[in-house]
């Protein structure tokens, strides 16, 4: 990595229970990086210790709880953090009109909110060395919405739009900001995504009653193997080019759903952008 002056690169990674953050986790720190891997439950961040990382309790959702986090990895590396990986986030399934503002503020908090507060707050240190890395990782519903999960699709539209603005706004900082754009990838997220919609959607009263059918058959099936799914591994590669090469890309896609939707976005308009997108969900559907 040519703008990195350190001994050893350090990182800090949020969300590393499971999936993408845990295989990352490991993957770097294999490759000598000293990882900061974060997670949200006391337990998971005792059991990311006795996997051998050195693991911090880290809250999206509570400012001080990502002060503390900041804190600890500045006052262990002396100042100096090499990059952020903010991976962290959950889906909140449900349509629009069943979305309270409560249940919609909430997956801001963690997928937008949260993410920013931990970002503005290590820029400092990355200034103040002259370099830096912050890779974030977004979805292929950054860029293309999908029916019944406008919460995520809120979220990740909002991060693309932010992480754009900071490239522009860090340009000549040393500072580089790139976005991961994952499909599907094997992890928890539909298990986290069927509690979360258990817990707040109104299924028996709602005018998309008959559709939730099928979305909670999906959500239950934990089987998360679709055609086109793909391992963590994916989005690992993907990351160690932002980590680690001379010209870090701005976007890296990560699965065929994403390349393929990226490209149809380029050449049809709203409404047949709208026909693939309705067709492409249509067995959750009907």
């Amino acid at each position: 990595m040519s703008d990195a002056r350190e001994t050893t690169r350090s990182l800090l990674i949020t969300g590393c229970s499971s999936g993408i953050g845990h295989a990352a986790a490991h993957a770097l720190a294999r490759r000598g990086w000293r990882v900061f891997a974060t997670a949200r439950r006391e337990a998971d961040v005792a059991r990311l210790r006795e996997e051998g990382l050195e693991a911090l309790p880290l809250d999206l959702t509570d400012s001080a709880s990502i002060e503390s986090a900041v804190t600890t990895v500045r006052e262990r590396t002396e100042g100096r953090l090499t990059a952020l990986f903010n991976n962290g986030a959950y889906g909140q399934p449900g349509a629009v009109e069943d979305l309270s503002r409560a249940v919609l503020r909430q997956q801001l908090e963690t997928n937008l909110l949260g993410t920013h507060d931990l970002t503005a707050r290590v820029l400092p240190m990355m200034r103040a060395q002259g370099h830096g890395r912050i890779v974030q990782n977004s979805s292929v519903l950054g860029f293309a919405a999908l029916p019944y999960r406008g919460a995520y699709v809120c979220s990740k539209f909002a991060l693309e739009g932010l992480t754009d603005t900071l490239r522009q706004e860090l340009k000549g900082s040393g500072i580089h900001v790139s976005l991961i754009q994952p499909g599907p990838i094997t992890s928890r997220f539909r298990e986290n995504a069927y509690r979360a919609f258990q817990a707040n959607i109104d299924t028996a009263h709602s005018a998309h009653a008959d559709t939730y059918r099928k979305v909670e058959a999906r959500l239950a099936s934990q089987d998360g193997k679709g055609l086109f799914t793909l391992g963590p591994d994916a989005v690992v590669a993907k990351l160690i080019h932002a980590l680690e090469s001379r010209r870090p890309r701005p976007r890296y896609a990560v699965t065929l759903p994403t390349h393929l939707f990226a490209a149809l976005k380029r050449v049809l308009g709203t409404r047949g952008m709208d026909g693939v997108l309705l067709r492409a969900t249509r067995d959750e559907r009907e």
